[in-house]
């Protein structure tokens, strides 16, 4: 009886184990190009808007209680912005979808633009960050992911309905990283600097000038420079992650596989060899192939199990967080090997399910900022001028 039992548990596990492999293959037949792969990225953008266009406070009551007010206002506003990204990079591909792509990313900027979203920001800083742009206050997380999506609003050909919002933003964002010690913002009083918070405002900047004369361009190559001077963690030759103070007051460098994958999708916008050269970098240290593909949290270790609140739960060693901002890069780049297994990593983990013409993973009914990112980065392409 036993015996029986043990050969029924060994073939449901087996089951479930080629159930997995069939569904996988199925999903991911089509991925190699934005041409057969033109259907699904619709249909998962069919699932954002109607998930995502909704209330403020609804959207942002999407996201599990247990993390908190802040996380639940930065996955907002983080789930707006990636799908506006993805927004003007859907346009691009399908420009058939223009129209319909500008009247949504204003939709998703009269969200951000709402008290509720902006309560995070004005929780931590114990201001609005609208109503003090004549402050010194940072309030980078909040200004840099409206100002990229007005960004991506003009790009497409938005009218003007948001240009005193933008320039005011764009030159307080200039002033303040222009005027901070290490031409740098911290994302909220008294912690450390989160690079790629701070390189949102740069994106922002550097597509305001492009699209204003080089306005900002000046500051955008300081930043840079500075960055590249200052800031390269010499062990790794790879942009820092998050800057430091020590106990003496100096600074130090460190890095996160989950926040280099992210710097190396923004930097595209700002010095695409440079970026280049940083993604090469991060899949050499970072990447790994087996149990499956993707990149890990930490370059020195690779933990069977553990749980980061920026990557996300660990599983050996791979970052979800880095290895879905880690398609951005290597689609961006043609990178198509390890593009195609990132996406078959997703959907390893996440699971496609599709109805009524929309399709999204699984785990979007847990945190829906992912299935917002994932798409982004499936579908990033140069922005045109």
């Amino acid at each position: 009886m036993k015996k029986k039992k043990k050969m029924i548990a060994i073939l449901i596990v087996l089951i479930v184990v080629v159930g997995k492999i069939i569904w996988v293959c199925c999903a991911t037949k089509n991925i190699g190009s934005f041409e057969t792969e033109k259907t699904q990225i619709l249909r998962r953008r069919n699932y954002l808007l109607d998930k995502v266009i909704t209330e403020p406070l609804k959207l942002i009551k999407m996201f599990p209680a247990g993390i908190g007010e802040q996380f639940q206002g930065e996955w907002a506003i983080y789930t707006c912005s990636m799908l506006s990204a993805s927004l003007v990079n859907i346009a691009t591909l399908y420009p058939e979808t223009k129209e319909e792509s500008i009247s949504t990313i204003d939709t998703l900027i009269e969200m951000v633009l709402s008290p509720e979203i902006r309560k995070y920001d004005c929780d931590r800083w114990g201001e609005d960050p609208l109503e003090t742009l004549n402050g010194d206050n940072s309030h980078i997380s909040y200004l840099s992911h409206l100002a990229w999506m007005v960004a991506g609003y003009k790009q497409l050909g938005g009218g003007r309905k948001y240009d005193e919002i933008y320039h005011q933003v764009c030159e307080t964002m200039n002033r303040r990283l222009l005027v901070s010690p290490h031409l740098n913002l911290e994302t909220y009083p008294g912690e450390h600097i989160y690079v790629p918070d701070v390189l949102v405002a740069i994106v922002a900047l550097k597509l305001y000038s492009d699209q204003n004369n080089g306005k900002y361009t000046s500051t955008v190559s300081k930043w840079l420079d500075n960055m590249k001077k200052n800031h390269i963690r010499e062990s790794e030759n790879l942009i820092a992650s998050v800057i430091a103070e020590d106990d003496e007051g100096e600074l130090f460098n460190f890095i996160k596989g989950s926040y280099t994958a992210l710097s190396c999708y923004y930097l595209t916008f700002i010095d695409e060899s440079f970026a280049q050269e940083q993604y090469n970098i991060f899949k050499s240290k970072f990447y790994k192939k087996f149990p499956m593909a993707g990149f890990k949290e930490y370059i020195y270790k690779s933990p069977l199990i553990a749980l980061d609140m920026d990557a996300g739960p660990i599983l050996f060693g791979l970052s979800p967080t880095g290895t879905a901002f880690g398609i951005g890069p290597a689609t961006y780049f043609g990178d198509a090997q390890v593009r195609k297994k990132l996406l078959r990593t997703a959907e390893r983990a996440g699971s496609t399910i599709s109805y009524d013409g929309k399709s999204h993973y699984l785990l979007a009914n847990i945190a829906i900022v992912g299935e917002a990112i994932t798409l982004a980065m499936r579908t990033a392409i140069p922005w045109q001028e």
